[in-house]
């Protein structure tokens, strides 16, 4: 059996331990002895990016906020499904993350940070969406196991009305918020729909083979 190699630790805002490990060909990462991310499973997060894109069409210049880099799998789905004139901006809150990807996890990485259609907003999601009205085309969040605040409590106010009128206010017309989950949420398709979203929530396979657990996401369109 192959053990975990420990290669780095972080901390989020709240200092909350985050660790990266490395386990044969696999990278993950853990929240407290919490398994948060894997590279085994990461079919759903492609998708996140992967159908969003498609569901909006062809837009010149659209223009992607992504909440939480990861371990980069959604960045390298919407880089692979933008044009040229297109862009994306990561918003990620704990800056180390971004360190692993250029260090430790660099050939996962593929120079996807470096591509000139990049953009990174060490910070908070949150303040990037509110920084101005109709900026944005799509706005992707999976910075949480879905809108409960789970692994970081002040991530509620994402998935609150509040949050939500903010993003729909971010939003270009006929725009997409589109967001992950480990599970369904019965209430937030509705509170969706009460904020002025077209609302659907889709059941993905976690992997990219089709197996494993079931994921969750939003795509939400901007009334």
């Amino acid at each position: 059996m192959i053990a975990r190699e420990h290669l780095a630790t972080a901390h989020a805002p709240d200092g909350q331990e985050m660790r990266l490990y490395a386990h044969d060909r696999d990278f993950l990462i853990l929240l407290k002895r919490e398994q948060l991310m894997s590279t085994r499973m990461r079919g759903s997060e492609e998708v996140l990016a992967r159908e969003t894109i498609l569901r909006l069409g062809k837009r010149p210049g659209m223009r992607v906020l992504i909440g939480g880099y990861g371990l980069g799998f959604t960045l390298r789905a919407a880089l692979s499904a933008l044009d040229a004139d297109g862009h994306a901006t990561v918003a990620e809150l704990v800056p180390e993350i971004v360190e692993w990807a250029r260090g430790p996890m660099a050939s996962l990485t593929a120079g996807c940070l470096d591509d000139p259609r990049v953009g990174l907003h060490i910070g908070d999601v949150g303040d990037a969406i509110g920084e101005d009205p109709a900026r944005w085309d799509a706005i992707l969040l999976d910075v949480d196991n879905g809108p409960d605040g789970l692994v970081r409590p002040s991530n509620d106010r994402l998935y609150s009305p509040a949050g939500l009128a903010a993003a729909r206010n971010a939003l270009r017309p006929g725009g997409i918020l589109a967001v992950w989950s480990a599970a369904p949420d019965a209430g937030f398709t509705r509170r969706l729909r009460a904020a002025g979203f077209a609302a659907d929530a889709v059941s993905v396979s976690a992997r990219p083979n089709g197996k494993g657990p079931r994921h969750v996401i939003w795509f939400a369109r901007k009334a």
